[in-house]
């Protein structure tokens, strides 16, 4: 029997006061705290501290409370978390806070445009928010086609790439370069990408061109050096995906919902942070494109064992009823799971909106 269906609703208020206060103070909690907490007075008389002790008893035995010590104190279990947030549901409040909350989070995309700029505000806006670590993935959908690209020198060995894709993409990006391209270089590049790639899709152009620079030895050969630059830097991120992380600094610092007994494990999840291919895989392993609502993930070590005891709250983001990426905040499980929940699934719904005309 799930653990919702066999807990009674007294019990199930007694677990989810115990599971806030925890968030909230991360120290075990005793029955004599939850009986002087106002919000369990509705479940009427016999709420007594005894009354409670048992209850949590009942509780321990189903395996959602555990005691670390030997005090009286009991903390909640991945369990009792996993239950706690499918007790909140994944719903976008309409209250006052939440409208707030939406107000400011609109307030920090009003001077950002385009896909990258958005997804890199999204990771710093849900960092902030959450006081986790905010991850934004741009998506990379197999199959993508190139339409048009189009490169303009800024300075020297400076120079603006455009990539636009048929499904609707544009990428654009300020390219270093390792030497100085005149303006006929730079639309000679583009003219021979548009007139023999176009249709085609990001990884195949890689490749063929990979392939002819090994082939030719002329002065073509010099113009697909110039392209072959180009193209890399402009198009780095296929056919993996565009990662933005941030706020590494909340997780191992002095956050209060972060205890000294996870920063030394904290510190070795960072690596996996900084190999960003490893959290596209991690993301991919539990959140599918096609899904309409926020997941909140408790056993990431099942696929990254260096993230255990931390929790995922993603969500796939759409514009055009397509996937165009995934956003989401890894933390504590002792960290505001509304809010945090509620922010990733706003961002998530109103993701076109943030990028409509403005791409």
């Amino acid at each position: 029997m799930a653990d919702a269906e066999r807990c009674t609703a007294r019990q199930r208020a007694i677990l989810t006061a115990i599971v806030e206060s925890y968030i909230e103070t991360g120290e075990p909690v005793g029955s004599g705290a939850i009986a002087r907490l106002q919000g369990l007075q509705h479940e009427g008389p016999g709420m007594s501290p005894a009354t409670i002790r048992n209850e949590m008893a009942v509780l321990s035995d189903y395996g959602l409370l555990e005691q670390p010590h030997t005090s009286a104190g009991r903390i909640p279990t991945a369990r009792a978390f996993r239950m706690y947030v499918e007790r909140l549901g994944v719903k976008v409040a309409n209250g006052r806070s939440q409208r707030e909350m939406n107000a400011r989070i609109d307030s920090r995309f009003l001077d950002v445009s385009g896909t990258q700029a958005v997804l890199e505000r999204t990771s710093h806006v849900l960092a902030t928010l959450s006081s986790g670590v905010g991850v934004a993935i741009a998506s990379a959908p197999d199959g993508d086609l190139l339409e048009h690209v189009h490169f303009s020198r800024l300075a020297a060995a400076r120079v603006l790439a455009v990539v636009v894709t048929r499904g609707g993409m544009v990428r654009d990006r300020v390219l270093a370069l390792d030497r100085d391209l005149t303006l006929v270089e730079l639309e000679t590049a583009a003219n021979f990408l548009n007139e023999n790639f176009r249709g085609w899709s990001m990884e195949r152009v890689r490749a063929e061109i990979a392939l002819r620079v090994e082939r030719e030895r002329s002065e073509y050969q010099r113009i697909l050096n110039s392209v072959q630059q180009l193209w890399t830097k402009a198009v780095p991120d296929l056919p993996s995906r565009a990662v933005f992380v941030e706020g590494v600094a909340n997780l191992i610092g002095s956050h209060p919902m972060v205890t000294s007994d996870d920063r030394e494990r904290l510190r070795e999840m960072l690596s996996a942070l900084e190999a960003k291919q490893r959290l596209v895989d991690l993301l991919n392993a539990y959140i599918d494109a096609r899904q309409e609502s926020v997941r909140v993930v408790f056993d990431l070590d099942e696929h990254a064992p260096e993230m255990a005891g931390l929790v995922l709250i993603a969500a796939p983001a759409r514009m055009g009823g397509e996937s165009r990426g995934m956003v989401g905040v890894i933390g504590p499980k002792r960290m505001q799971y509304e809010r945090t929940m509620h922010a990733v699934g706003y961002i998530a719904q109103v993701f076109d909106r943030m990028l409509d005309v403005r791409e």
